[in-house]
């Protein structure tokens, strides 16, 4: 790959996180906005995930529009500590985009659920590329209360693992993981009406009573745990950083330990070498084996004998997640490994740019360089064949889904990683 295709590559991350920014005043009382959507046609909305990442990559390109995407998604924090997982800032411009949703709101604004807080890692990148105490200062404390009540409102069991309430929740919305959950079969076609229809069932449960929904759907996501864990660490090291109090920092590195060896005690399979998420009450394990089963290779105290396994035995396996274009969000050998985006449901077997980012810094953590940078340049060359979409074929590099999808720009700083960013 030459010095071109590098600059090339770079170029076109920046210019989709310009082509996305959004800016101007909501109905929502009259706030103003300023951020990158996912994709101006299909995603013209924010989401909370979506935007820490976006925070990351416009790092690349401006630290002070890094600072602004942030601030833009705390207005949306909430009294009790809940930030939603979408803000709809222009909800009566793209009515119909929001009717193609499923989705249950919070009030006309704001959705019901949230993501995963990725939100500290993004605030702990800025403050390396700024030291602007000043503005951790201002953010920590919606964020800090947002890990509050994940706490105290995901983790019923007081187990350390949070569960959530919804597949989108999670993120991984259609993954197949969750097919037994929500009673899906999947057949050869499209299960965006079975998906759809499933929902719709979750979103009456949750009417009736919340107790009735926690009956219906309740996962404890080791992805979701992960980056709840990775959280909590890099929330621990900022408060250190900016002279906060230590009991705090310490209070934080603890619960991050705690949910760490819970993931061993209770999700970690020693027969097959993974981690399984858990359903219901009874914590039953879905073996369907997901990217969400490698997760914890982004947790930097993580033993190095879980570690290698999860790498030696998985991630490098070419039967499960060593395709030409990894990482395959569902492993090869999966009934529902679906490259080709037949089901027309995403996270069921495409790769994306955000896993790759992070497992890639996952993996430099536990010394694993030069898997990560195979990866980062498997990610190069996947979107310079497909361009810069929403998901992609690991077989073919062929892109799916929204074209000009911003959290790719996450290309940039795997470029950096790797000394490729001019």
């Amino acid at each position: 790959m030459s010095e071109p295709d590098f600059g090339r590559l770079a170029a076109n991350a920046r210019r989709v996180l310009v082509a996305n920014r959004r800016s101007g005043s909501s109905d929502w009382d009259g706030r103003q906005f300023d951020f990158v959507c996912p994709s101006a046609l299909r995603y013209p909305f924010q989401w909370l995930w979506d935007s820490a990442f976006h925070a990351i990559a416009l790092l690349h390109l401006d630290v002070e529009l890094a600072k602004q995407e942030i601030r833009c998604l705390l207005q949306a924090a909430q009294p009790d500590g809940f930030i939603p997982h979408m803000v709809l800032w222009e909800r009566s411009r793209f009515k119909g985009v929001l009717a193609g949703y499923n989705l249950a709101l919070s009030n006309p604004y704001i959705s019901g659920i949230t993501q995963p807080p990725v939100l500290a890692r993004a605030v702990e990148r800025i403050y390396a590329a700024t030291h602007d105490d000043q503005f951790v200062g201002e953010v920590l404390p919606p964020i800090q209360a947002l890990f509050e009540w994940l706490a105290a409102h995901r983790d019923g069991d007081r187990d350390s693992l949070l569960a959530v309430v919804q597949p989108d929740e999670s993120g991984l919305d259609a993954s197949p993981k969750y097919d037994g959950p929500l009673g899906l079969t999947p057949g050869s076609g499209s299960l965006v009406e079975p998906l759809a229809a499933a929902m719709r069932q979750l979103f009456e449960a949750r009417d009736r009573s919340a107790e009735a929904a926690l009956n219906v759907f309740e996962v404890e996501d080791v992805m979701f745990n992960a980056i709840y864990a990775d959280g909590l660490r890099c929330l621990s090291r900022l408060i250190a950083l900016v002279g906060l109090p230590d009991s705090d920092s310490d209070r934080l590195e603890r619960r991050s330990s705690a949910v760490v060896q819970a993931l061993m005690a209770k999700c970690w399979d020693e027969e097959r070498g993974v981690f399984w998420d858990l359903c219901g009450r009874e914590e039953q394990q879905l073996r369907v084996l997901t990217v969400t089963s490698l997760f914890p290779l982004i947790l930097d105290d993580l033993d190095e004998p879980v570690a290698n396994r999860l790498i030696n035995e998985h991630l490098t396996n070419p039967a499960e997640f060593w395709t030409p274009f990894p990482i395959p969000s569902v492993a090869i050998h999966e009934p529902a490994f679906d490259p080709e985006f037949r089901t027309r449901c995403v996270w069921r077997g495409p790769s994306w740019v955000n896993v790759n980012w992070y497992l890639y810094w996952g993996l430099r953590a536990h010394g694993h360089s030069l898997i990560a940078s195979e990866i980062a340049n498997r990610t190069f060359d996947m979107l310079l064949r497909g361009g810069q979409y929403e998901f992609f074929n690991p077989l073919t590099a062929e892109g799916y889904g929204a074209p000009d999808f911003s959290w790719s720009s996450l290309v940039l700083d795997l470029l950096a990683g790797e000394g490729k960013l001019e």
